[in-house]
């Protein structure tokens, strides 16, 4: 049953709850629906209207955040990258001695993330990917995280052009690797991944050294 809700006077109460904090947890069930509804179906068979249900909003409440489903989808894919990377990076030693110490925690943190949050690691890597140029911004993005992270062992490089290429070929490559790892139904060893990508990444980060 959508939820309703009396007209009230800004910053009244009303079960309990502050107008900001009704609207805070409005926002949070719609994205919170979308992830599922987006993990589990194509972009193409969800609908405003499954999302509200899901989340037990009108339709009002939905266009008070959102313009659109586009819009939601592009919402909803920005915040869990930036939760992933978040994620990712919390790990990194603030001063790591070596490529060694700086990639493995990396990648387990990224394949352990993603294990414990199959749908959330659905909606960042397969469904909404196919937004193509969304896509493509978010691995530049990417790229720039990590190679902030990187430049810890590397330093700063000459050549700005080479090492953005090499980040980016970096990020793009972990990203194929991991949504073939999903649509494989993430049946083989996690750590085993991890290794695998450290190992990835070992290859093509050695050459700036």
């Amino acid at each position: 049953m959508e939820e309703r809700e009396d007209k009230t006077e800004r910053g009244e109460t009303y079960a309990g709850q502050s107008r900001q904090e009704r609207t805070a947890d409005r926002r949070s069930r719609i994205t919170e629906a979308a992830e599922e509804l987006f993990a589990a179906r194509s972009y193409d068979d969800v609908t405003v209207a499954d999302v509200c249900a899901a989340a037990k909003v009108a339709k009002r409440y939905f266009y008070e955040h959102f313009a659109d489903r586009a819009d939601l989808l592009i919402t909803v894919h920005r915040e869990l990258n930036d939760w992933l990377l978040a994620e990712i990076s919390a790990v990194v030693p603030k001063r790591p001695e070596d490529l060694e110490q700086l990639l493995r925690p990396m990648m387990q943190a990224l394949v352990t993330t993603l294990y414990k949050h199959p749908t959330r690691a659905r909606v960042i890597y397969i469904n909404a990917p196919r937004m193509e140029l969304r896509r493509r911004g978010l691995l530049r993005k990417d790229a720039e995280v990590v190679g902030r992270l990187v430049r810890r062992v590397v330093g700063r490089q000459r050549d700005r052009l080479r090492f953005e290429r090499i980040l980016l070929a970096l990020v793009a490559g972990v990203s194929e690797v991991v949504i073939d790892w999903l649509h494989r139904g993430m049946t083989d060893s996690p750590e085993v991944l991890a290794d695998h990508l450290s190992e990835l990444a070992h290859s093509l980060l050695t050459t700036l050294m």
